[in-house]
């Protein structure tokens, strides 16, 4: 019988570093401290960091030596030219500009585009995205179809924006009041999940009939195309290069953090065919980050991001990174532990509020979660909850709590084996088991925008 063999990573390892778990009693202490926030963490306290995959890739030797080679130079530098090269023949766009990472390029897009009382639909906004359109006083909508807030359905493109929602939200306001649409690849906030080539195409055909630029949010688009490769019709003999080329060109422009699908620890950039909308971008750019060809990095950076973009889209290196995924999902599912199926590209999501039933929302079950489980375990996840998407009524004053509660275990690429996955899973399953004793948490301190970055809380009870 010829079995197909699983291959192993694509990579050897060439360089580690080391790690510590602190006792419990540490871990406790230093949680406390920071005020049940794990972003309040020192990176040395973290035994395994699964806060998220953005700027914690491993780069390669080929990265590397590009960083060493290139000139450092204010204008003109080589590596900007090298980027620009590889952004065409990825991505396909005119125009680009470099930025410091994906935020800036939100920064720039929405400062340029969004004015008081206008709208921005999205499938689903993630937490700067949605904080930048409410920083130039737009108002931020979620349009993700009705299968994304259900953490046990399986479906293969639950991150689709709904376009019989979208086209009516249109005709409701009106599409002077929208300055543009966008689709965030893949939909991060609804458990990393992917978005189908045709509801990319139906999107970009109801901007088109209503005259509103289209832009997408691409940080991971690469492994939203390996998705489009595995699970769509008339995809699977495609390159992963071809089908992003496909998704771009129904787009008027892109932002992108290439802190993950370039493989980067930093840096970013902001992508469109229009000529207007560049010189605007271009001198906000030069305002607030940096001359044209370099945006706010080190030269290195932009020949580091060149290079990774190639090797994001290697098939090879995509089918390894989706395995891991699974790897870690099958052992926590085989266990019973309630994650968001199927899993995403990059991250395993736990579904806290099947995890904590116990727990109401304003207690804040996936923040209560994400914190048993450094004292547990010295793993860092991040909360996607109510902690994080939950709103304040401006007029009543009432709490209206996120529609998920999620804590992500974000996989780092080309960063941890399986070894440290399965101790993660292990450490879980023990939490799992022993779930009921787990008390939710007060909130006692969080800024307006982005407040769980640096919210403060106490336990209950």
């Amino acid at each position: 019988m010829n079995e197909e063999i699983e291959l192993p990573e694509p990579f050897k390892i060439k360089m580690v570093e080391k790690i510590t778990l602190h006792p419990r009693e540490k871990r406790e202490e230093l949680i406390r401290k920071a005020g049940y926030n794990v972003f309040m963490l020192k990176a040395e306290d973290v035994f395994i960091d699964l806060l998220t995959d953005s700027g914690t890739s491993a780069m390669s030797d080929h990265q590397w030596a590009g960083m060493i080679e290139t000139t450092q130079a204010y204008a003109g530098s080589q590596s900007y030219y090298s980027l620009e090269k590889t952004v065409k023949d990825i991505f396909g766009f005119k125009h680009f500009i470099p930025v410091h990472q994906g935020r800036a390029a939100e920064n720039i897009l929405f400062s340029t585009m969004v004015s008081p009382g206008s709208y921005v639909p999205n499938n689903t906004h993630f937490d700067t995205t949605e904080a930048n359109v409410l920083r130039n006083k737009g108002t931020p909508v979620n349009l993700a179809v009705e299968d994304a807030y259900d953490s046990a359905k399986i479906s293969p493109f639950k991150g689709n924006m709904d376009t019989e929602k979208l086209e009516d939200f249109i005709r409701e306001k009106t599409p002077e009041k929208i300055p543009l649409i966008m689709t965030t690849i893949t939909n991060n906030s609804v458990g990393g999940q992917p978005v189908s080539m045709q509801n990319i195409r139906e999107t970009s055909e109801i901007a088109r009939k209503y005259g509103i630029p289209f832009f997408i949010d691409a940080c991971r688009f690469a492994e939203n195309c390996y998705f489009i490769k595995k699970r769509e019709e008339g995809y699977e003999n495609k390159t992963i290069k071809e089908i992003a080329r496909e998704i771009f060109s129904y787009a008027d422009g892109c932002t992108f953090s290439g802190k993950k699908e370039a493989l980067t620890n930093i840096g970013g950039m902001l992508c469109t065919n229009s000529e207007e909308l560049y010189q605007k971008f271009k001198n906000l750019l030069i305002v607030i980050e940096g001359f044209i060809t370099y945006g706010g990095l080190a030269c290195r950076e932009l020949e580091a991001m060149a290079r990774g973009l190639y090797e994001a889209i290697d098939e090879n290196y995509q089918a390894y990174r989706h395995r891991q995924i699974e790897y870690l999902a099958k052992l926590l599912r085989d266990a019973g532990v309630p994650i968001v199926e199927p899993p995403g590209g990059h991250a395993v999501y736990v579904d806290a509020k099947r995890f904590l039933p116990h727990i109401p929302p304003e207690q804040f079950p996936a923040q209560a979660l994400t914190v048993q489980l450094y004292i547990e375990s010295g793993v860092r996840a991040a909360e996607l909850g109510s902690s994080c998407f939950g709103k304040i009524d401006e007029k009543t004053g009432e709490f209206i709590p996120a529609r998920m509660e999620l804590m992500r275990l974000a996989i780092p690429r080309r960063t941890y084996t399986d070894n440290h996955l399965r101790y993660v899973a292990e450490c879980l399953i023990r939490l799992y088991k022993k779930r009921e004793r787990i008390k939710g948490l007060k909130r006692v301190y969080a800024p307006k925008l982005l407040g769980h970055f640096t919210a403060r809380f106490e336990p209950v009870g």
